[in-house]
């Protein structure tokens, strides 16, 4: 009886949403709740970058993976759309979001800000705030303190009421007021340090019951915790004796730009950056990002950030583990786990090797000991003698040792499952006919914008102004329309020649049509918002009109001042007169904002009506200013989806109403340098292990499936400048094939009895899992010895035991998952014995 009550209060607990510890304290050592000291590993999951019917596969997927806390900014240009005009419906369902981390058993950091950054369109601010007379962003005025104080404290208010805090019984243990002040409030001069004092001093009045944290903020005041922000974070001091060493941002990737390279960190640098930040007294470590997601609609920053927000996070944008990073951080977070009692009670001691050569050892008062034994030489092994026992350890790496002596986990030795995944295309399928229930033929239905002024022109002003300025972002683009006159006397009329347009603009991307035609289409890049740019152009006698379409492409999202940020057209001549340039910048221009389609909302299931749509089988191609528009089924099966645009030009996408955002099949150049093989030996930076030259920084774009209705699906497609839609396809994201590679003598957290708290010899497996109710239905290689190669290109080196592809099949084949042991008597110790030998493992999963 006593068994069947406790088997049924452990069953009610995991189906009750989580009621955590009322008391969030801190010291110089970690965060500590209901009384006991806490070593928190933390994921960075932005709701709005997902969906609703994402949410819990994401944080189930985190907390699989090790984690603890799910971290997210509040984003206030999402919530309040307009003053007062509040908005928590959907992606922005941000109540919804924290019922899920607690009903997940997981605590929560809330970063209100309210300023993000984040690579989000104005790092977060609403737009109309910058247009509140006399109002500055992040200093000491008053008009902005008002508004953060007021969305602040509403964020507060919410949280209160459905008592998300801790110390109301719920996830919420940590707050954030501000975000990276600290590295340019000197630039706000006598603004920028009362205002951080104010920002803090405003938080803690809020009364939530938990500590406040501020982050890369040097001078964060008592009580609020300053935070670290970098690839690494192993050296970062709090600012008093008093605070605990935090590490809010730990970036395991990088954001891409519309144009690059495509950035790649590797699993064995972040975890040996995690590992040394633990090393050296860290108690708290969040991944921004653990899932990056994606920038629908207009919500990316930058400029130029990418629709997609991936970041090579461990789990990447679609909602699928990344492996081997995502395996590999969760078999490190076991091993620093291993460890938190004992560092996080007891004071390290310091031993050096030599150089490039350490240990932090730490013992309490009843024998436990853990060790983390470092390498930080950038390119040779070491072998160091630690208690008598001898240890190698490669290049860039930390050993975890949790009873100071047997090494569970290195950060330099991979031995996660590697996954292939692939984006398999589907043709779009044509809505079924109800009554004769046969598929049609796909139709497309067209509706095609006029170069230039749509209607009447919004208003007419004598010069060039501010794009930001006049559209206020209410859309990326804006019309600038004037015509000229050219005398048939010209001279390039009658050799031939052209005349040349020139053109500067502070962006971020423009297509000028002379007389209806599209001639030239010229953008600027993520470093340099500013661009030039010469182009031949076509001119008649007589009257001729100029239309340039300028565009936004996400505004700025951090840096001193961004808000005065200007876009838009700066200077515009033409050459190649008899008399000399014409400057056409003080001109009278007419302006329209937006295009004709995009005013009249046929993008939305109850604006498609708004116009007349041509209808044809055959969608015209290379045609600027077009909207296409089908009806199609939901692609089969259930896997993520993703739009494939790489034949499009740029422009933006909707699906049944819901904003997929921005396309652009921008290349990078062939010229740029990128890499075959990341050496992840050496501190890591942005541009150090690039790849994609010459290739489209992104070429599908994410559908997410809840968007998705069986049949009578409306996709429409504004292209601004010419692509081919026939080409357009619904891609399926698949694990095409899993890997392992495991080495005898390799450490391994399951050599680890945690029951026992004791090491267990010939534990070491290799182990391998398909996708959800996927199973392995091929072994395509396998080889116990000496396997040469990498996932997807094994083969067979000099040591082989010929017998290790029917034995992986008997343990493994038609089975979600499975375990060979290293240590099975089956293999053949015999071969080559005076070799390391390992087991390399490829499966299909069908």
């Amino acid at each position: 009886m006593r068994l069947s009550l406790s088997l049924s209060l452990l069953l009610l607990s995991l189906f009750l949403p989580l009621c955590f510890a009322a008391n969030v304290t801190y010291d110089r050592r970690s965060l500590i709740i209901d009384g006991q000291r806490k070593l928190l590993i933390s994921a960075s999951i932005h709701y709005p970058r997902s969906v609703p019917g994402m949410w819990p596969s994401l944080i189930q997927n985190a907390k699989e993976g090790g984690v603890d806390v799910i971290e997210t900014y509040v984003f206030w240009n999402g919530h309040e759309l307009s003053p007062d005009n509040y908005h928590f419906d959907g992606r922005f369902d941000l109540v919804k979001f924290v019922n899920i981390v607690q009903q997940a058993g997981l605590y929560l950091i809330l970063r209100i800000g309210p300023f993000v950054a984040a690579e989000w369109n104005f790092g977060g601010v609403p737009v109309w705030l910058h247009y509140v007379p006399n109002t500055v962003f992040r200093t000491d005025n008053a008009n902005f303190k008002y508004y953060m104080q007021k969305f602040t404290t509403y964020i507060v208010n919410l949280m209160k009421q459905e008592k998300f805090f801790a110390s109301q019984g719920g996830p919420i243990i940590l707050s954030q007021i501000e975000n990276e002040y600290g590295d340019i409030e000197r630039v706000y001069g006598e603004g920028g340090k009362p205002y951080a004092m104010w920002a803090a001093q405003m938080a803690v009045s809020q009364n939530i019951g938990v500590p406040w944290i501020m982050c890369q903020q040097y001078d964060a005041p008592d009580p609020v915790i300053n935070t670290c922000n970098s690839f690494y974070c192993d050296q970062f001091t709090p600012n008093s004796p008093n605070k605990p060493k935090m590490w809010t941002e730990n970036w395991p990737g990088w954001f891409k730009t519309f144009g690059a390279r495509d950035p790649h960190r590797p699993p064995e640098d972040i975890a040996f950056a995690v590992a040394r930040f633990f090393q050296k007294g860290g108690s708290l470590q969040n991944y921004y990002m653990y899932h990056g997601g994606t920038n629908f609609g207009r919500t990316s920053g930058g400029p130029f950030i990418t629709t997609s927000y991936d970041y090579e996070a461990p789990i990447d944008e679609y909602g699928l583990p990344r492996f081997p990073k995502w395996g590999h951080l969760k078999d490190l977070h076991k091993a620093i786990k291993m460890t938190e009692h004992v560092v996080l009670n007891s004071e390290p001691t310091y031993i050096s090797f030599g150089p490039s050569l350490e240990a932090d050892v730490y013992t309490d008062s009843s024998g436990a000991c853990a060790a983390f034994i470092a390498n930080v030489d950038e390119k040779d092994d070491k072998t160091v003698q630690f208690r008598n026992v001898s240890y190698h350890l490669p290049a860039w790496s930390v050993s975890i040792l949790p009873d100071c002596k047997n090494v569970v986990f290195n950060t330099a030795m991979v031995r996660s499952q590697t996954a292939m995944v692939e984006m398999v295309p589907e043709e779009l399928h044509p809505s079924v006919d109800l009554t004769n229930k046969d598929l049609k033929a796909l139709k497309w239905e067209v509706f095609v914008e006029q170069a230039g002024i749509w209607g009447k022109a919004d208003f007419i002003q004598n010069g060039l102004v501010d794009h930001l300025n006049t559209t206020k972002d209410t859309t990326d683009y804006l019309w600038y329309t004037t015509s000229i006159f050219v005398n048939e006397n010209e001279t390039f009329l009658k050799k031939g020649s052209q005349p040349v347009l020139l053109v500067e603009s502070k962006g971020h991307a423009l297509h000028a049509f002379i007389n209806k035609k599209l001639q030239v289409s010229a953008s600027g890049n993520g470093s340099d918002i500013t661009f030039r740019f010469k182009q031949a152009i076509s001119l008649k006698a007589g009257k001729n009109e100029i239309a340039l379409l300028s565009m936004t492409v996400g505004l700025q999202n951090a840096g001193p001042y961004y808000e005065w940020v200007g876009a838009g057209l700066s200077r515009v001549v033409i050459e190649g007169f008899n008399n000399g340039p014409l400057v056409l910048s003080s001109h009278a221009w007419s302006y329209k904002l937006g295009l004709q389609g995009e005013h009249l909302g046929i993008y939305k299931p109850d604006g498609i009506k708004n116009v007349k749509w041509i209808s044809t089988r055959e969608p015209p191609k290379q045609q600027p200013l077009t909207w296409y528009k089908v009806i199609l089924d939901a692609p089969s099966g259930n896997e993520p989806v993703g739009l494939d645009m790489v034949h499009m030009g740029k422009g933006m996408a909707w699906l049944n109403g819901e904003e997929i955002g921005r396309y652009w099949p921008r290349k990078s150049s062939v010229h740029d340098a990128c890499v075959e093989k990341c050496d992840y030996r050496g501190k890591f930076r942005p541009d150090k292990c690039l790849t994609g030259c010459g290739e489209p920084t992104q070429r599908w774009y994410h559908v997410p499936r809840s968007w998705f209705k069986p049949t009578g699906n409306i996709l429409v497609i504004f292209e601004e400048k010419g692509g081919d839609p026939t080409k357009i396809r619904l891609s399926k994201r698949k694990v095409s094939g899993i890997c392992a590679h495991l080495g005898e003598g390799h450490p391994s957290i399951e050599s680890w009895s945690e029951a026992e708290n004791v090491h267990v010899k010939n534990k070491a497996a290799v182990h391998l899992k398909c996708p959800g109710n996927a199973h392995i239905a091929t072994i395509k290689f396998a080889s116990f010895g000496t396997p040469e190669g990498t996932c997807g290109t094994y083969s067979i080196g000099a040591c082989h035991d010929p017998n290790s592809t029917s034995l992986v099949e008997k343990v493994c084949l038609n089975r979600n998952e499975c375990r060979i042991e290293l240590g099975e008597e089956s293999f053949d110790k015999g071969l080559c014995p005076s070799a390391t030998k390992k087991l390399a493992v490829e499966a299909v999963c069908s």
